[in-house]
C-alpha cells in the first residue's frame, strides 16, 4: 500500500521549491531592475505584460496558483500537527523551524491582499503597473514595511525551504552537510534580503 503521506510531503516541498521558489527569484529579478533605473523596472514589466492571456493565464494557473494552493493547503495541515518550543530549546534549528512556520502563516494573508490588490484591482481594472505606480503606493509607510516584510517572509520560507527540501528527498542525510547546506541557504537568504531592501529603498526617494 502505498505511503500518501510520504508522497504529499515529496509534492509539498517540490511545489515549494520549484514552482513558487522560481516565482520567487522572477519577481525579486524584476523588481531588481529598479535599482538600474526605472525605465529599466517599466520595460521588464512591458516584457512580462506582452505576453498574450491565452498563454499567461494557463501558466499563472498551472505554475503558480495551483502549486501555491496545495503548499498552503497542506503546508496549514503540516502547520497544525507541529509542536513548536524555541523558548524551550533555542538552538538555531528549532528557531528556523519556528520561523518557517511563522512566515508561513504571515505570507498566507499577505500574499492574499497582495494578489487580490495588484493583480485583480489594479490590473485586473486596466491600470498597468510602473514605478511611478508602485512609488506612489509606497509612499504610505505602513505598505512600504508591510510588503518589505512580506519580502522577507517570501525570502527565508525560500530559502529555509532549500534546507527542508534536501532533508526530505534525502540529499542531506547527515548532520555535517546538512549545516553546510543550511549555512548556503541562510547566506542567499541574507543576500536576497539586502537585495530586496536595497531596490525598496528606491522607492522612498
Amino acid at each position: 500500500m502505498y505511503n500518501v503521506t510520504f508522497y504529499l510531503r515529496r509534492l509539498h516541498s517540490l511545489c515549494g521549491l520549484v514552482c513558487l521558489g522560481g516565482f520567487l527569484l522572477e519577481h525579486i529579478l524584476t523588481n531588481a531592475r529598479v535599482l538600474i533605473s526605472p525605465a529599466s523596472f517599466n520595460s521588464a514589466v512591458d516584457l512580462l505584460a506582452s505576453i498574450p492571456p491565452q498563454i499567461m493565464i494557463p501558466l499563472e494557473l498551472g505554475l503558480v496558483a495551483t502549486p501555491f494552493l496545495f503548499h498552503a493547503i497542506y503546508g496549514a495541515y503540516i502547520g497544525w500537527q507541529a509542536k513548536n518550543n524555541p523558548q524551550n530549546y533555542s538552538y538555531i534549528n528549532n528557531i528556523q523551524f519556528w520561523l518557517q512556520r511563522m512566515t508561513a502563516w504571515y505570507l498566507l494573508v499577505f500574499l492574499a491582499w497582495h494578489v487580490f490588490y495588484l493583480r485583480f484591482l489594479v490590473k485586473g481594472g486596466g491600470t498597468h503597473i510602473s514605478f511611478q505606480l508602485l512609488q506612489s503606493y509606497f509612499q504610505n509607510p505602513v505598505y512600504w514595511v508591510l510588503y518589505l516584510i512580506g519580502m522577507w517572509a517570501a525570502i527565508f520560507h525560500f530559502c529555509n525551504g532549500i534546507t527542508t527540501f534536501c532533508m526530505t528527498w534525502g540529499i542531506a542525510k547527515g548532520p555535517r552537510i546538512q549545516k553546510v547546506i543550511n549555512a548556503g541557504s541562510m547566506a542567499l537568504c541574507a543576500l536576497l534580503c539586502l537585495l530586496s531592501l536595497a531596490f525598496m529603498a528606491i522607492y522612498l526617494v
